[in-house]
């Protein structure tokens, strides 16, 4: 992976492991600021969710207040706390690199690259697409390891950094945003409040179409902008570089063999049982590395390598994503302090309270922003679903929002800053070797795009009565 380029201008952005740990230290500033507070929790029977019981919030003394040794503390848990995802990252990383070392992908990629000559942003178009699938289906973290691969295809194109990041990126945050099959937030919100599983679909679709546009327009620009102008990259030094060396002359591309292309086959095969595994058979991150260990088997069998060289190639294809591993221990260490604290449910509390005898649209403009602020601070679209929506059900009852605009509007909330926001965005940016300053430069104005448009769909959504089913 790349080190971290710095943006045109001047300014370096700090390491993606200082931005995480100054995060950490926020919060235990913010601890004792905000008075701690608790919710009842009970474990939902229908769903087996364990969710917060509205009209139970109490003020509580913090018995354990967040201390100097807790801070650092706080790291260790966070990895134990990741100890899923950085696993998966590892096993699936090292596995990938197996095809990559055998060639298996540049031979793919030249093949492309021979069919699309003069059609590049064809090529862009297409993987951003796959992207999206990847979001539409849930995938989150376990799209990663992909996301070096999609900068490597860029590359080919004659791209930059930003525009094979935000390939990956924009693409896969378009899909999940959508919420169009996502279990993690759509599931589990309509559970929660008692909707049918994907109930309302089809306005859900709208969205999808209207976020994939945006997305898809702000790349094209992008990639424009720089083909014509390559000194208008955001990063313009390594880009310039990169074109002075294909001016020199193409680099060899590796050719397409049986071996190669059954190596590919097996890892479509890989990625299309994922996709099905996590949907239908509700596969997580233990089911994920174990195909991928499976996958690694064959491709050994298949390249003919050498046992001992194949866990060699595995270990040098792990160390690759060993500090985008380590920037989601770091990032699960902000959750932990934030349990520490007990400032989570107070926070929600204060919103409940914001809420009381509001008009419905300023009440859906209001829960919208709170979703997209407070997922700065807690990621996870499944853990605020089960503090906040049992907390909305009741307010939208009383408010006349129907419970499906409620799940629209927690789910556009939750997805669109998924890769905005540091604490997910960095690990993301991490696997790309891009830094979170010359993200903002490109995605910024994307992003305020998906904002704006997607509050104007939750009231489009409350206009024609969108819901319950």
């Amino acid at each position: 992976m790349k080190a971290s380029r710095k943006a045109n201008g001047g300014f370096r952005m700090p390491h993606v492991f200082i931005i995480l740990l100054v995060m950490m230290l926020a919060v235990v500033i913010l601890s004792y600021l905000i008075p701690s507070g608790s919710y009842t929790r009970v474990v939902d029977e229908a769903t087996n969710i364990t969710v917060v019981v509205p009209g139970t919030f109490q003020y509580v003394e913090n018995e354990t207040p967040i201390t100097f040794m807790n801070y650092f503390e706080a790291v260790y848990q966070g990895f134990v706390n990741g100890a899923s995802i950085m696993a998966t990252l590892f096993i699936s990383s090292g596995v990938i690199y197996l095809l990559e070392v055998n060639g298996a992908f540049s031979a793919g990629i030249n093949i492309i690259l021979r069919r699309t000559k003069g059609r590049e942003f064809s090529v862009i178009f297409l993987f951003y697409s796959i992207f999206v699938l990847f979001g539409v289906l849930g995938f989150g973290e376990a799209a990663y390891p992909f996301y070096p691969l999609a900068v490597s295809i860029g590359f080919s194109l004659g791209y930059d950094r930003v525009a094979g990041a935000g390939m990956a990126i924009v693409g896969s945050t378009v899909g999940f945003t959508s919420g169009l099959i996502n279990v993690f937030t759509t599931g589990v919100s309509q559970q929660i409040v008692g909707l049918p599983l994907f109930s309302g679909i089809g306005f859900r679709t709208v969205g999808l179409a209207v976020f994939y546009v945006i997305g898809l327009v702000g790349l094209y620009r992008y990639c424009k902008k720089i083909k014509r102008d390559p000194s208008l990259s955001i990063v313009r030094e390594e880009y310039e570089a990169q074109n002075g060396q294909q001016s020199d002359g193409e680099a060899d591309m590796e050719e397409m063999t049986p071996a190669r292309g059954l190596g590919l086959l097996a890892f479509l095969a890989v990625i299309v049982v994922q996709g099905v595994g996590c949907i239908k058979l509700n596969w997580s991150f233990p089911q994920i590395g174990a195909i991928y260990v499976i996958l690694g088997v064959l491709l050994t069998v298949i390249f003919r390598i050498n046992p001992s060289e194949a866990c060699n190639l595995f270990c040098q294809g792990a160390l690759r994503v060993f500090a985008a591993a380590f920037a989601v221990g770091l990032a699960q260490s902000v959750v932990v302090l934030m349990n520490q604290a007990r400032i989570m449910d107070t926070i929600v509390h204060a919103m409940s309270v914001l809420l009381e005898n509001k008009g419905a649209i300023l009440a859906l403009l209001i829960i919208f922003l709170f979703v997209t602020l407070f997922n700065f601070l807690v990621v996870s679209g499944s853990g605020k679903a089960v503090i906040i929506m049992p907390i909305l059900q009741p307010l939208g009852e009383l408010l006349n929002i129907n419970q499906q605009i409620l799940v629209l509007t927690y789910q556009y909330g939750d997805g669109i800053t998924n890769s905005f926001w540091p604490g997910s965005s960095l690990v993301q940016l991490s696997m790309c070797g891009l830094d979170y300053g010359s993200w903002l430069k490109f995605c910024w104005k994307i992003y305020l795009s998906f904002i704006v448009s997607a509050f104007a769909l939750i009231m489009v959504a409350n206009a024609i009565g969108y819901g319950p089913f």
